[in-house]
């Protein structure tokens, strides 16, 4: 088997189809399903099938996806052994966000990694929806991504650090008649008006679930994804929104009070997924033991789960 072919079948199982696979190699898509097909006539069996328009990996196909990524490990070890990263310090590491996470870590992170000289740093927001993280890592060495504590675990294929789990509590304005509340059950929130988030996205799920506890449908005034432009329609307004413990800056928002819920407790993991091959490079391992330490403060600087104002 060559290394291209096994390539080839990674980003099709990345990509989840032959032209998105063959853009990100920047080949055609006929030199990739023929990359594809000769590593199958090599197996001896399908590793590719359709799905709707999306292609898909056979259950011989995954294992052999996950063995090149092994391979790529190996060749990215070999690789520091003779170079014994004599340019890594130099090289620059790329970081991917969702957006509420960017506003909160990017400036604290680049601090610190200059501050630790370390290596140059490449920012990149992206707010995609949850199962399309992981893809995200063909593209960048790090990807700080989220995904509800509920919902399926990341795929093996990319490598995960855990950063927070961080709680969503319920958010009102300072003039609201729940401001002055310790804690809240789905009862208290009969009859408010909700902004939630564009449908599909997870926590649209968490609000209606508020609902169904409190015995009623929700009523949604407004749809918007950005943490930030919610809070700030909160802040002054009579709607009540789910917001992030950690990631929303506070001082920007001098009059806006986050108060826990008492059941059921929700909340999101923000992890960092990686190829396992960019976590050998000793650039990338700095940058995530930064990450890892300006979120610590970030939760510290929350402190436990009271009303946040």
């Amino acid at each position: 088997m060559e290394i291209g072919q096994l390539r080839a079948l990674r980003e099709v199982q990345a990509r989840g189809s032959i032209a998105a696979a063959a853009q990100a190699l920047h080949v055609t898509a006929s030199s990739v399903s023929q990359q594809v097909s000769a590593l199958e006539r090599k197996a001896g069996t399908a590793l590719t099938y359709k799905l709707g328009r999306r292609t898909a990996l056979t259950p011989a196909g995954l294992a052999l996806s996950r063995a090149a990524a092994d391979v790529e490990v190996a060749l990215a070890r070999a690789d520091a052994a003779v170079e014994r990263f004599r340019d890594d310090a130099g090289a620059p590491v790329s970081v991917a966000a969702f957006h509420s996470a960017g506003l909160a870590l990017f400036s604290r992170l680049e601090q610190a990694v200059t501050e630790a000289a370390g290596p140059r740093l490449g920012f990149a927001d992206q707010d995609v929806a949850q199962q399309d993280f992981p893809a995200l890592t063909a593209d960048y060495d790090l990807v700080i991504a989220h995904r509800l504590a509920s919902s399926p675990v990341w795929p093996p294929a990319v490598h995960v650090t855990p950063l927070a789990f961080e709680p969503l509590d319920v958010a009102v304005g300072a003039g609201h008649r729940l401001a002055r509340r310790t804690r809240l059950t789905p009862a208290d929130l009969r009859g408010e008006r909700w902004i939630a988030v564009h449908r599909g996205f997870p926590l649209e799920g968490a609000i209606e679930m508020i609902g169904s506890l409190a015995g009623e449908e929700v009523s949604i005034g407004h749809r918007i994804n950005e943490f930030f432009v919610a809070a700030s329609v909160v802040e002054r307004g009579n709607c009540v929104s789910l917001m992030p413990r950690y990631t929303v800056n506070r001082r920007l928002f001098p009059h806006l009070v986050l108060i826990p819920l008492r059941v059921p407790q929700l909340g999101r993991r923000i992890d960092i997924l990686a190829r396992p091959e960019a976590l050998e490079r000793r650039g990338v391992q700095q940058v995530v033991a930064a990450l890892r330490s300006v979120m610590a403060e970030l939760v510290d600087a929350a402190g436990p789960g009271t009303p946040i104002r």
